[in-house]
């Protein structure tokens, strides 16, 4: 039986302790969401599940939470689609300035997010977009679209475009072909790539806090108000209810690249 040398072994080690401390914050925020305490206490002295009930009651979380959803599956629907047509173009193409689109495409990744929100809140101020459903969505379509065309690249990676043009040797014009051809062979990776769009809507929180207001305000933004005005267990299970469905989401996102791959 072979040893691991203890290269390896400080490897796994170093990877652990990493692994560790990025899910700290949720083993921790997980159990203070079921504490029967009326303040944030860890480890909670008993659990119920008050604090999810009272989540569920609110009305202001529940439009809050609305908003979220709305934004987020908006943000799919248009990111999507133009990120696959993006990303297609970019494969396509071989003229330079579709590098540059590529780059400025992927800006909003590599841009501090600070950055961007002051940037959208003084083009929103000058439009009338702030404290408007269409200005969030928008703005979380641009968040979003990189993803989108991340993944469809990847996905494009795999395919032949001579199947494509096969098909359109045969009649089929540009358009016909990719739905018939291209399409049903990238779909995990657009199916990733939205989904991963949809997560980065549903969590976004520093441009949230500049361009939204009135009743148009995402879960994050009312979270980041009231854990300024009262912290309370209510905000752990609104927090623990957003990290499940992002981690199941991330799950689905990556069974969809394996198959790709």
């Amino acid at each position: 039986m072979m040893r691991a040398s203890p290269a390896r072994i400080a490897l796994y080690v170093i990877s652990a302790l990493v692994l560790v401390y990025l899910i700290l914050p949720v083993l921790i925020i997980a159990p203070i969401s079921f504490s029967s305490a009326r303040f944030l206490t860890f480890p909670p002295p008993s659990f119920s599940l008050r604090w999810y009930q009272q989540y569920f009651a609110n009305p202001a979380w529940m439009q809050a939470t609305q908003v979220t959803l709305t934004v987020a599956f908006l943000t799919v629907l248009i990111a999507t689609p133009c990120g696959v047509a993006a990303a297609y173009a970019i494969s396509q193409s071989k003229l330079r300035i579709m590098r540059v689109i590529h780059m400025a495409l992927l800006l909003p990744l590599v841009v501090p997010i600070i950055i961007t929100a002051v940037g959208i809140f003084f083009v929103y101020a000058k439009v009338g977009l702030v404290a408007t459903m269409p200005g969030l969505v928008l703005a979380n379509v641009m968040l979003g679209l990189p993803y989108v065309v991340i993944s469809v690249l990847a996905g494009m990676q795999s395919f032949d475009p001579a199947q494509e043009m096969v098909a359109r040797s045969l009649g089929m014009n540009r358009l016909r072909s990719f739905f018939a051809v291209t399409l049903p062979q990238i779909k995990s990776s657009v199916v990733a790539g939205g989904i991963f769009a949809f997560i980065s809507a549903m969590d976004e929180t520093i441009v949230a806090l500049f361009i939204s207001g009135g009743q148009y305000q995402p879960l994050t933004k009312r979270m980041f108000t009231a854990l300024r005005d009262e912290i309370d267990p209510t905000i752990a299970a609104i927090s623990t209810l957003m990290t499940a469905a992002s981690f199941l989401l991330v799950l689905a996102a990556s069974a969809r690249q394996k198959k790709t791959g």
